[in-house]
This record gives C-alpha cells, structure tokens and sequence, in this order.
C-alpha cells in the first residue's frame, strides 16, 4: 500500500479530495471562469495514489460566497500565491496544472513562485487557454446577465439543472462576472515569461482557443514547451479525464504508478 499524508489542509483557498502520497509531486490547480475548487475533483481521482492533487478555492463561490470575488486577475494570483505557500508549502516539488482563466492565474503564479519564492515549479501545465501575448477584444462582462448565461451555456460547461435554478445562478453570477472581467482586463507584463517547462493542452475545437494561439505560450518560457490538442471544446478535460490525467502523470513522472 502506498504511504499517505494525513495531515489536513486548513485554507479557504485550498482543498485536498484524495488522500495524498506520501512523497513526489504536489499539483495545484486553478479553475476556469465562475469555476470552483471541485471542478477538479475528477482529475483528482483519476491521479489518485500518484500525485498529491489540491485545488484552488476561489473566494465568491461555494462555501466562499460570501467573500467578494476578486476583478483584477494580478491580484487574484498575488493572493493565490500567498495562499499557496502558506498552505500548501514549498517542501516538495510543485506542478500547476489551470484551465481557461485558471491557466492565466497558474502563470502568475508559477512567475510568482520563481520571483518571489526562489521556487521553480516541475511543470506549468496551461490549459483551454490562449497565451498572454495573444488578445483578442472581449467586453462580455460588460454585458447584461442574459448575455453572460448565453456563453456560458454554449460552452458547456456547467450542469443544465444548475442554469436552470434561479436561486443557484443569482448566487454564482456575480462571481462570474468578475472572473470574466478579471480576464478580459488581464495583460501580462511586457514580455512575462517563466523558467520552468510549459505544457500547453487545449481542445481542437474550442471557440476560445485556436491550436496556433496555445501553441505561442512557447514565448513565454525559457524552458522547454510542448502542445497536446484533444478532442472537443473548451470544456475537452471533462470528457477526456483519463487522457489528460496520463499526460500529466507521464509528465511529472508517475505513469503507471498508484
């Protein structure tokens, strides 16, 4: 049997849904837009006994409704970073795994972790994410509530019961509108780029991200870069789990074991 950490993580902004080994990589991992913590569960339970696998909780969702959500997204990974290294630690290697907007806020972090902590994550895996350096021209958090749920239906990826729940979507809208605008506000600084090697993944039919737009966060490492396209759309990871989970153990050198 594979030894195991027992002791809990005690953060708002962290939660662990498998046991964690013993020893080897931690993988954090950041939510997409009006995303929450348990969007990864899934992924986590599919690296179960092979990585230590946690997710961010962003304030304004879920157990952290309450908390207002943060609308400038340098800030977000200022916190998440803090939030990081208090709860998660620096003890053992690193690996941050975010999707859409999540993989935006990996990047800042993982810049962050470099600059501020001296740490070099293992791996950057960003994720339905088009690089900082490419923009397009996006207002949608602007827009009226209709407008808001329209794209969020037609990515995907939410449950149809919980669009169809008033009570539900008057509580998570809010967060989501400052997620959209966080993101569409975000630029990079000039030039922004990480040490450690990129895995770029995305699905070859997603309406956010072309292939050639995930293939330019090569710009944005010293390190190596690799690109993985899946089928599907924005929301690829749900319906391709187990083969995003493989390239992650495979990256991060747990392939097979568990």
């Amino acid at each position: 049997m594979t030894p195991t950490r027992t002791t809990p993580i005690e953060s708002p902004w962290i939660r662990r849904y498998q046991p964690a080994p013993a020893d080897g990589v931690t993988l954090v991992c950041f939510p997409h837009a009006g995303g929450s913590a348990t969007s990864f569960h899934a992924l986590s339970l599919a690296l179960a006994g092979r990585l230590d696998v946690v997710a961010v909780q962003y304030p304004g969702r879920q157990d952290r409704h309450r908390e207002p959500a943060f609308e400038d997204l340098h800030e977000l990974a200022d916190a998440a970073f803090d939030a990081v290294v208090e709860a998660v630690g620096t003890d053992r290697p690193l690996a941050l795994f975010g999707h859409s907007m999540g993989a935006s806020v990996a990047f800042e972090v993982a810049a962050r972790l470099e600059q501020r902590a001296g740490v070099t994550p293992v791996s950057l895996f960003v994720s339905g994410r088009r690089a900082p350096s490419r923009h397009r021209s996006e207002d949608l958090h602007r827009k009226g509530d209709d407008a808001l749920l329209r794209e969020i239906r037609a990515l995907d990826g939410t449950a149809q019961a919980a669009l169809d729940d008033e009570d539900i979507v008057r509580m998570f809208l809010p967060s989501l509108r400052a997620d959209y605008k966080a993101i569409e506000r975000y630029r990079s600084a000039p030039g922004a780029a990480v040490g450690c090697p990129v895995v770029a993944l995305t699905g070859d039919n997603d309406p956010k991200t072309t292939v050639e737009e995930a293939r330019a966060w090569q710009e944005h490492t010293t390190g190596p870069c690799d690109l993985r396209v899946f089928g599907g759309g924005h929301f690829y990871v749900s319906e391709q789990t187990d083969a995003v989970a493989e390239v992650l153990a495979t990256r991060l050198g747990v392939a097979g074991v568990g």
